[in-house]
């Protein structure tokens, strides 16, 4: 086991927001003060978002009432990742039909290109990104240029998003709108894509940059796409048995409880003949399922437990969860 902090590996933190460093409106415990330490270590910190309807400086000013370090160019917005896209493939100037809110618009004008409402316009381009203000005629403009062969980007396609009243329908089924309409299928610049992830990455000039995220889906899958170490911490979505059961894809590269435990050393996991080791805890694959010698409580037997499981089972395309035999020590 070395004895390096976690965090020391990386030189920079590339942090998603909801269940990572706050749930609904208040901080996890133990997040800020984490965050507040990066700098002290001389390790960058960018927020990622999938959110479009937000500005960055939104964003970074929320994060500020938490007690979070966070300035405005800190955080990295799918509307800003799409912009960039369609930057890199647009001449200057070129006018982009906005599907989306004001903040999207703005993002598209600060890379040089022009935001237009409508098809005689003659945009080139349509950029699509989650606003609650959207109705059919928006989509209907959407689909009317997108079919008539323009370049076509989504900010995000999360299908659903959290509300006070419950679970709402998010930017993938706005977009899904105009995909069964066209049948057209956009590039994506958010999560799980990798473009926000090397946005964030370039604006912190970070080569070992560390994504860390509470779901499999879009955090860890992006960062994992975009080629960077992943770490799923279990103050949101993701839990144990969804990250042991997790296809290959969507796998992390190390697992925490919080934010604090980025300070302290994370063990090794060794093998011997099929027996994974971590800490005090092995386990082993059989017929059955995984063999677990351990406390069940104790992080380490997750990892042993992950480490046999996914090297028995390395090309999963879809998940698959193992049954458990927890065995004494």
């Amino acid at each position: 086991m070395g004895d390096a902090q976690l965090i020391s590996r990386f030189d920079a933190l590339l942090s998603d927001l909801d269940g990572v460093v706050y749930a609904g409106p208040h901080a996890i415990p133990g997040a800020v003060e984490s965050l507040l330490r990066l700098s002290g270590i001389g390790v960058g910190l960018g927020y990622v978002t999938n959110n479009a309807s937000r500005t960055p400086a939104q964003v970074a000013a929320h994060l500020r009432e938490l007690g979070a370090p966070a300035e405005d160019h800190q955080v990295v917005s799918s509307s800003q990742a799409a912009a960039e896209l369609l930057a890199s493939l647009l001449p200057a100037g070129a006018a982009v039909l906005i599907t989306g809110s004001p903040a999207l618009a703005h993002e598209i004008e600060l890379v040089g290109l022009k935001p237009v409402h409508g098809a005689e316009d003659k945009p080139v381009a349509v950029v699509q990104g989650f606003n609650p203000g959207i109705g059919w005629k928006d989509l209907a403009e959407a689909s009317y240029v997108v079919a008539g062969g323009a370049l076509w980007v989504a900010t995000n396609t999360d299908m659903s998003i959290p509300q006070a009243r419950g679970i709402a329908p998010g930017n993938g089924t706005l977009v899904a709108a105009v995909a069964a309409a066209t049948r057209q299928t956009p590039l994506v610049a958010g999560k799980p894509e990798a473009p926000l992830f090397h946005a964030a990455a370039k604006r912190l000039s970070a080569e070992r940059p560390l994504v860390v995220g509470d779901r499999l889906d879009t955090d860890i899958l992006g960062g994992n796409k975009a080629g960077f170490a992943t770490v799923a911490v279990l103050t949101g979505v993701d839990t144990l048995e969804t990250i042991l059961a997790a296809r290959t894809d969507e796998r992390p590269g190390y697992i925490i409880n919080n934010l604090t435990e980025l300070y302290e050393p994370y063990p090794d996991v060794e093998s011997d003949d099929g027996t994974y080791r971590c800490g005090d805890a092995t386990a082993s694959v059989d017929s059955n399922g995984i063999r677990v010698r351990g406390d069940k409580s104790s992080l380490d037997s997750w990892r042993a437990a992950c480490a046999a499981w996914w090297a028995a089972h390395p090309h999963a395309a879809e998940p698959t969860a193992p049954e458990l035999e927890w065995l004494d020590q």
